[in-house]
């Protein structure tokens, strides 16, 4: 069910919120120029969490192919991201001792960013990616992508066509999909009998405990922990007999699964270790779900003061990165123009549009140096290091990093 009454996992009703966050545009749908001065349109952004199995949701406010089937986000322009990939890619092939026999399969492949270390170590790969225009890129750089949403119905014609995955992979893929159990049931089909899967999602328990409510927004339908996904995927025949924390989006769980009757593999303690830390950080208490909308509300006062505190002592702000969380962040805190005077990004694909809602320019990171800004809101504060890294010519003339989440915290 997608209609944000019931569950999308178990159809049990849907009556707790988890989240408020009044009404926004979609976070991937910046503007042009030309379209400043036409409606916008704005949804609702409330997360709901299930009574009965803890998944936290949001209604599925558009289709999949209206949000993803032209997007913005290119992995490629993160080089923390990119060190990740590689580290991973090396890990699983020797690991699971992956050659020119395997099959390695990523569903949302996005440019090809992961899947090109696998290729250089000579390990045939498939990308399936929903938007054809980050498929392209990946198409480009010589990785073969199938331009797909992913579900039962594409594994099944995978299957038929010979393609089944030693290796499945989905790097924060979880989150966006609305047909939960379709998705999930399509994994099962496409992974080979002994084969393994991995997916990276951010984890809920981080996103409770250091207050990232900017990590909702309408492209991520769900947010789990690993006591939920551990529900979900048995339900669908996989056993998850693996898991790592991992430091990339705030805090996020790499999940391992093979299918429930292969028992090549133990299930391993870090899956026991991760259960007692979330039950211990009380997810699986109602409760804590209950209590976080007053922790948002929180962040939203601490981050407006010192905007105001600093514009009234007559400081320049500008802001660093045009991911979806800012979109999230900026939008339920009012933050405009009058606050920020612009964004700049590394992506092309961004530079010289505006930010939905806020209408905020986003420009080229060379305007830093040109405008010298007093200081510098890291939108993407997951990549702060990497972002204090390139931007550090902003101490040439005193300017200051800000990162908003959990509270704000300057760095000079």
């Amino acid at each position: 069910m997608l209609n944000g009454t019931t569950c999308r996992f178990c159809e049990a009703p849907l009556t707790q919120t988890f989240a408020d966050l009044g009404a926004a545009p979609l976070s991937n749908a910046f503007l042009t120029a030309l379209e400043l001065g036409e409606m916008e349109p704005f949804y609702p952004l409330l997360a709901r969490v299930c009574h009965q199995c803890l998944l936290v949701q949001l209604p599925a406010v558009q289709t999949p192919a209206n949000i993803f089937s032209d997007y913005a986000y290119f992995s490629s322009y993160s080089e923390s991201w990119l060190r990740h990939a590689e580290t991973y890619a090396r890990a699983m092939t020797a690991r699971f001792q992956l050659d020119a026999c395997s099959q390695v399969v990523e569903i949302a492949s996005n440019d090809g960013y992961l899947l090109q270390y696998f290729k250089a170590d000579g390990v045939p790969v498939l990308g399936i990616e929903p938007a054809e225009n980050v498929a392209r890129a990946a198409v480009d750089r010589g990785i073969p992508t199938l331009v797909r949403f992913f579900g039962r119905e594409t594994a099944m014609q995978l299957l038929r066509d010979g393609r089944e995955a030693d290796l499945l992979i989905g790097n924060n893929v979880l989150a966006h999909v609305p047909d939960l159990n379709d998705f999930v049931a399509g994994l099962r089909v496409l992974l080979k009998p002994d084969g393994i899967l991995t997916m990276e999602f951010p984890h809920l328990l981080r996103l409770v405990q250091e207050r990232q409510f900017d990590t909702i927004y309408h492209e991520h339908f769900s947010y789990f922990s690993l006591l939920t996904a551990q529900k979900v995927f048995a339900h669908h025949g996989i056993v998850l007999f693996d898991v790592e924390e991992l430091t990339t989006h705030g805090g996020s769980l790499r999940i391992y699964g093979r299918h429930a009757g292969n028992r090549d593999r133990e299930i391993l303690p870090a899956v026991e270790r991760v259960l007692d830390t979330e039950r211990e950080g009380g997810l699986d208490d109602i409760a804590t779900y209950s209590r976080f909308q007053r922790e948002i509300e929180a962040t939203k006062r601490d981050l407006l003061a010192f905007l105001i505190s600093a514009k009234r002592e007559g400081k320049r702000i500008a802001g660093y990165g045009a991911p979806a969380k800012g979109n999230t962040l900026l939008n339920y805190c009012g933050v405009r123009t009058d606050f920020l005077d612009y964004t700049v990004d590394r992506s092309p694909h961004k530079q010289g549009r505006y930010l939905p809602g806020s209408r905020i320019p986003i420009l080229a990171p060379e305007m830093i140096r040109e405008t010298r800004p007093d200081y510098l809101l890291i939108l993407p504060w997951n990549l702060q290091e990497e972002i204090v890294a390139q931007m550090g010519c902003i101490r040439e003339w005193g300017g200051r990093f800000v990162v908003p989440i959990p509270t704000v915290k300057v760095i000079t």
